[in-house]
């Protein structure tokens, strides 16, 4: 390594930070010491100085004018960039900078022509919508336009417009910077402009414009991406190619001489600046000050981008090396790994310092991202996934094929949306093939201990380090001898909130939506419409509602810390009165989203009962109830399915399994023809949820020989738990194997093992996280990439004409019986 570093550790040497002399080998410790330091010299800086809107001759204003300017000048100091060849327009982020770019190119007289690269970030590719002409260009395109073997842009208009990534934000892969001077250089009566994002080469590298004949035209990026803050961003132009974003018809506040409004529409821009005409309205002062302060205090730290480059890529290297050497116990690889640029011998010009990769099980089947992602979160450790807002990068690296005319128009990504699929939804893996990737990217504060932990990480949870033979039935216990009852009944009336538990004999209605009373309410985000849940509100879990039916009352009660002067209990009538809830729903219902389903829910209207929720969760929030069996749109249907672990039914013969077979795209449950469409209130996926107390007996033994806390069944927010009627009953998870089951008079059909996410490991009396149960589910109980515990299920109506048809009704400590069909092998 050079100078400044110990190549052994990876990271800077003490002697030479002294600040990072305690942070240096503690997981993210000199993350905490730069954002304190950044963050110290900030504050001090605006209790010291009062700025005030640079449009103005006040002191405070001219003070705050002199700042910015001197910051715009540092700015093209850290790039490199002579002020003479340079100015700097500060806009909100980089994606506001292509925006800016783009709306004076859609302004020129007969348009023009854009061509961006397969690799380009979303934002880039959108710029085509106002383009006479576009193109997606892969770099043998680039390199026979650049060579004059091919035209730039079929139907071609006389300015042409070439954006480009300098790196990958998906694989880290970065692209030539000498284009830019070779499209510059082409013998053409066509104006050639290029627009260069550099988001994400700069946040680990040096971008050296000190030679302007082969600097872009156009340069955005965003600051946060090096310093973490502020949120601000920039377009750097070249000021020989700025007259052209003088077309753009706009102008704001701050950017004229003089307008005309009255009997004449007449403006005259600024002339002094080129940013004086493009930075409308009042600049974020307040985040250029910030910028000053990070760029100081990164400099401080860091000394140069040359270090952090050399830095992020030695991590980097040890991270693919890592990744690329797991091996299955049948020596398939574990990653999938689509930065290539760490096998070249140019690395440090091919490769940024991220991992772009995928897993796969020892036989070859795709592991789904999100499962990957939310276990990681559990482990504290922070990755991406998805499409990244790559469209072309992650087609490119899923081979997903594309329509051989033109390259933007995959038709694989085009079936997988009109068969659900979209940015941000869970199932992400369609047709045998994943819909996104995984990054893992590197910056100055990373160390060598990360890439270990991360490495290991995959190790442990996602290397088979034993053969596995997925054809063989799991289950083999008899169940003959199976003797079970009802130990607990819990109903949660608020969803996401704390249960109540149904006193012991009482007979508790059950409807076809599920338990009575429960999951009817909900809290909803005022700024948003969507319920809240635990895993963003963790404080959900100490909100305990309890059913008053004596006094026909919902009697809601927090048991965490709340200022002295507030209330430590709200009570709301279980009755249907309009009156409650607020005007504007007293004749129509308002739309919310509910796991990603649009309902409709009366919202109460007492400011009492708003504010009590909204001080405990720190969220402008509104409690909501969800009508009993739907009423429109709210109608809600169960998304359980039987999953390819559980047995299948016995009424099914078994098929064969076809070699080299690619599933189809999964069918929503309840259009399936076999599936009846089972009502739900607002409960993720079913009227009701068990789970059996051997089962959690099993799990706990697991996590105490790793030492872990063992799992509560609250944890798991079932409705019933099933226990064995003695100890030599213990079963563990032959409840995946059942059909269905009769608990009391009542009979219950199975509809599939639950899929769980890290929300089982907030404690239900604490609100605090641990890593537990969920850990240990993702070795014992992951099949398919998916991690299962309990089970779904719904009542099946008796036909007897008797009380416990017209009224049924199940209780705690109720007999249960399996169906005999599920009582052998």
């Amino acid at each position: 390594m050079d100078e400044g570093y110990n190549s052994n550790v990876s990271t800077f040497r003490k002697t030479e930070y002294p600040m990072l002399q305690d942070a240096v080998y503690l997981d993210h410790a000199g993350t905490t010491l730069y954002s304190k330091s950044l963050m110290e010299r900030f504050m001090v800086d605006m209790m010291s100085n009062l700025y005030g809107n640079p449009h103005s001759a006040s002191p405070s204003s001219q003070l705050s004018t002199n700042r910015i300017e001197d910051t715009r000048l540092k700015v093209l100091q850290f790039f490199k960039a002579d002020p003479d060849e340079f100015d700097v327009v500060f806009v909100a982020n980089a994606t506001a900078g292509i925006k800016l770019v783009m709306e004076a190119f859609r302004e020129l007289e007969g348009g023009f022509s854009y061509g961006y690269h397969k690799d380009a970030h979303t934002s880039i590719v959108g710029v085509r919508e106002t383009a006479v002409a576009s193109r997606c260009l892969d770099d043998g395109d680039v390199e026979r336009w650049l060579s004059g073997r091919e035209s730039f842009v079929e139907g071609s208009s006389a300015t042409h417009l070439f954006a480009y990534p300098a790196q990958s934000n998906l694989d880290g892969r970065r692209v030539p910077l000498s284009w830019i001077e070779r499209a510059r250089c082409l013998e053409s009566s066509v104006a050639t402009y290029s627009l260069l994002d550099a988001s994400a080469f700069v946040s680990t590298s040096q971008l050296d414009l000190s030679n302007a004949q082969a600097a872009p035209d156009f340069t955005v990026l965003s600051f946060y991406k090096i310093f973490g803050f502020p949120d601000l961003g920039a377009l750097i132009v070249r000021k020989d190619s700025g007259a052209i974003l003088q077309q753009r018809r706009y102008f704001g506040g701050g950017t004229v001489d003089i307008v005309l409004s009255v009997k004449e529409q007449w403006h005259a821009l600024k002339q002094q600046s080129l940013h004086e005409t493009l930075e409308d309205g009042t600049v974020s002062f307040h985040n250029i000050m910030a910028l000053d302060a990070a760029m100081a205090v990164h400099r401080e730290l860091f000394v140069s981008m040359e270090r952090i480059s050399k830095h992020t890529s030695f991590l980097a290297q040890r991270l693919y090396n890592g990744l690329a050497s797991l091996r299955h116990a049948n020596s398939e690889p574990v990653c999938v790994i689509h930065s290539e640029g760490f096998a070249s011998k140019r690395i440090h010009d091919m490769q940024g310092p991220i991992v772009a990769f995928n897993v796969r099980n020892s036989h070859g089947a795709w592991v789904s991202n999100t499962e990957f992602e939310r276990l990681a979160s559990v482990k504290n450790i922070h990755i991406r996934s998805g499409g990244l807002c790559n469209p072309g990068g992650v087609a490119t690296s899923l081979n997903l094929e594309a329509n051989t005319l033109f390259f933007h128009q995959p038709w694989e990504i085009k079936r997988n949306f009109s068969a659900g699929f979209r940015c941000g939804v869970e199932t992400d893996i369609y047709a045998g093939k994943p819909t996104g990737i995984l990054r893992a990217s590197l910056g100055a504060m990373s160390t060598e201990d990360d890439v270990e932990t991360f490495v290991s990480f995959v190790r442990e949870f996602y290397t088979e380090v034993e053969a596995y033979n997925p054809n063989v039935d799991s289950f083999v216990a008899s169940q003959s001898s199976v003797n079970l009852l009802v130990e607990s009944l819990t109903v949660y009336p608020i969803k996401s909130c704390g249960g109540f538990n149904v006193p012991p004999e009482t007979p508790w209605e059950v409807k076809p939506e599920g338990l009575a009373w429960d999951r009817e309410w909900c809290l909803i985000s005022k700024g948003t419409g969507q319920a809240l849940n635990q895993k963003r509100h963790p404080r959900m879990a100490l909100i305990r509602p309890s059913l008053d039916f004596r006094q026909g009352l919902l009697r809601v009660s927090y048991g965490g810390q709340l200022p002295v002067a507030s209330s430590r209990e709200i009570v709301i009538p279980l009755s249907e009165n309009p009156a409650l809830y607020s005007p504007s729903t007293n004749n129509k219902f308002i739309s919310s989203r509910v796991c990603g389903d649009t309902v409709v829910a009366q919202t109460y209207a007492k400011k009492e009962i708003n504010d009590f929720f909204t001080r405990i969760l720190g969220v402008p929030c509104a409690l909501a109830r969800f009508p009993a069996g739907g009423s429109g749109f709210s109608t809600r249907h169960s998304k359980a399915h039987m999953q390819k672990h559980q047995r299948q039914k016995r009424t099914m013969p078994k098929e064969s399994p076809v070699t080299g077979a690619c599933p189809s795209p999964p069918t929503p449950p309840d259009s399936d023809s076999e599936v009846q469409k089972r009502p739900i209130l607002l409960s993720n996926e079913s009227p009701i949820l068990a789970i059996s107390r051997s089962s959690l007996n099993a799990l706990n033994e697991m996590i105490a020989k790793t030492g872990g806390k063992p799992a509560v069944a609250s944890v798991f927010r079932a409705n019933v738990v099933l226990a064995p009627a003695s100890a030599g009953d213990e079963q563990p998870y032959s409840e995946d194997h059942w059909t269905s089951i009769q608990i009391g008079q009542q009979i219950f059909q199975m509809l599939g093992s639950c899929r769980r996410c890290h929300m089982i490991c907030i404690s239900q009396d604490t609100a605090e996280k641990d890593e537990e149960p969920f850990v240990t589910l993702a070795k014992t109980r992951r099949f398919d990439s998916k991690i299962f515990f309990g089970s779904h299920m719904c009542h099946i109506p008796l036909k007897t004409g008797t009380r416990e048809s017209q009224c049924p009704t199940i209780k705690v400590g109720d007999l249960v019986k399996i169906d005999e069909k599920d009582k052998d092998s």
